[in-house]
């Protein structure tokens, strides 16, 4: 028996009771250290959700259980997992990864939210020196804006939010109030500009910026309309200045890499050098190195009141851009 939080309906958050499945041959199951919250995915499914639902995005636990066929993993390991916000978590081998040795869990579940733009940093045309632009510094943002940075780019961000703006720039960002449009230092000097407002304004001057053949990737989701501009502005936009304007989907890639076996043709084969979990474990490694400033970013809060935590994150109260659960500290069976 176990504890999950659950979104019984319209911005109703609680805690229920469910029960472990059996443990699969190559299953590791056991307790949760600290789940992330996915603020701007879940506030928007605790209105338009279709409930019930059972939210969560990553989590960071503990190897207690181990099916048969396990290899390369021992109790008391501490894994990093897609998992929901429940007290234990059970995934295959193969969709789990070792944190690092000394990165608190509530550190390493920030590679599943890095995890989101290394996609477009697997698939764009703009290489290690060249100008990019991140437009929001969210969780999602100011995340991908370090990871730009560690990969070499000339990294700028865009954010008009003062408390956003100001923790960006302390951790040593090149951030902006707007998007420069009329900069000659960057109007159609820009190789790649990653949207993750999910504002369409942003979209548009992401579009009047880059070069031509300069790429726009949407990761942002737009939630909702934030101006009453047409669709024409953004496609006069992209047809005149040879835009790139694509989707920052995260799950382009293959989650996992699958090699050439002849005998099981039929079932596919990828070969792919870059996956979801390859982009994770890169995320874990540069944590590790102390690679992204987090000091003071990261919020803690106790599962065992979700309506209390969510009911905070709503009023916009939490000042932290991570809000993590901190399951080992909340005694939840």
């Amino acid at each position: 028996m176990g504890s999950e939080i659950v979104f019984a309906g319209q911005r109703q958050f609680v805690l229920e009771d469910y029960q472990d499945t059996p443990l699969g041959p190559t299953e590791v199951r056991g307790r949760t250290l600290a789940t992330l919250i996915s603020p701007g995915t879940e506030l928007a499914w605790a209105d338009t959700g279709n409930f019930p639902l059972r939210p969560g995005y990553a989590a960071v636990y503990e190897a207690g259980e181990l099916g048969r066929d396990v290899r390369g993993i021992s109790r008391g390991d501490r894994l990093l997992c897609m998992g929901a916000h429940r007290s234990t978590q059970q995934f295959d081998q193969r969709y789990v990864l070792k944190v690092p040795d000394g990165l608190a869990p509530e550190t390493a579940v920030l590679a599943r939210l890095m995890g989101v733009s290394m996609t477009t940093l697997m698939t764009t045309a703009a290489r290690p020196g060249d100008k990019v632009v991140i437009t929001g510094a969210g969780p999602v943002g100011y995340l991908a804006a370090h990871l730009c940075r560690i990969a070499g780019y000339e990294v700028s961000v865009v954010e008009p939010d003062s408390r956003r703006n100001a923790q960006a720039r302390e951790s040593g960002l090149s951030v902006l109030s707007k998007m420069p449009v009329d900069d000659a230092d960057f109007a159609g000097k820009v190789a790649l500009v990653i949207d993750c407002s999910g504002h369409e304004g942003a979209v548009l001057d992401g579009c009047k910026v880059v070069r031509k053949k300069g790429e726009v990737v949407l990761v942002g989701v737009p939630w909702k309309a934030h101006t009453g501009m047409l669709a024409h502005e953004i496609l006069h936009a992209v047809f005149f200045r040879f835009v790139n304007l694509r989707s920052g989907w995260e799950w382009e890639l293959p989650v996992v890499g699958r090699d050439f076996v002849w005998e099981e043709l039929y079932e596919g084969y990828n070969n792919a050098q870059h996956t979801t979990m390859t982009g994770l474990a890169k995320a874990l490694t540069w944590l590790a190195r102390g690679h992204v400033p987090l000091a003071g970013l990261i919020g803690k809060f106790s599962p065992a009141d979700p309506a209390a935590v969510y009911g905070r994150l709503l009023a916009r109260e939490v000042a932290e851009p991570f809000a993590v659960l901190d399951w080992a500290a909340a005694g939840l069976r």
